[in-house]
């Protein structure tokens, strides 16, 4: 099962030849994210800050394969999932489609990251909490999927 975020392709997020825009993708993306999270039930990241000294997931690696083009008026879904979980970083696997056409294949590896304890100005990779693992693989079931 994956998550799926809906989104109308806006005039402001195509370029000059109609079609988005492709850093418009790695946004949406990003918006999936934290709609993946919120709807597994992970608590703001303000909160987890607070309660287990996680500030957010920041992206450690990417990598994006366009299919077809998007345009303005588009009503397009990105599908999200975990594709793998290790001890302190996770793969996320995002489909954006519209009808049944691949748009765009992204894969993103995320740390769970908390404030580093010598340099409060950086940040650290620290575990992913039991507890946050399960309530995504609750709610959106891991799902493996080819990353080559």
């Amino acid at each position: 099962m994956k998550h799926v975020l809906k989104i109308t392709v806006e005039f402001g997020d195509c370029d000059p030849s109609g079609i988005v825009f492709h850093p418009n993708f790695f946004s949406w993306f990003d918006a999936a994210s934290l709609h993946f999270f919120r709807d597994s039930g992970i608590p703001s990241w303000r909160e987890t800050l607070l309660t287990h000294g996680i500030l957010g997931t920041p992206i450690v690696s990417t990598r994006c394969d366009f299919r077809a083009p998007a345009r303005y008026g588009d009503q397009i879904e990105v599908h999200t999932c975990v594709s793998e979980w290790r001890e302190r970083r996770f793969t996320q696997h995002h489909q954006i489609v519209k009808g049944d056409t691949l748009i765009a294949e992204a894969f993103h590896v995320r740390v769970f990251a908390g404030p580093h304890p010598d340099d409060p100005e950086r940040i650290r990779a620290v575990p992913i909490p039991a507890a946050f693992r399960e309530m995504c693989d609750r709610k959106y079931p891991p799902q493996q999927q080819a990353s080559g």
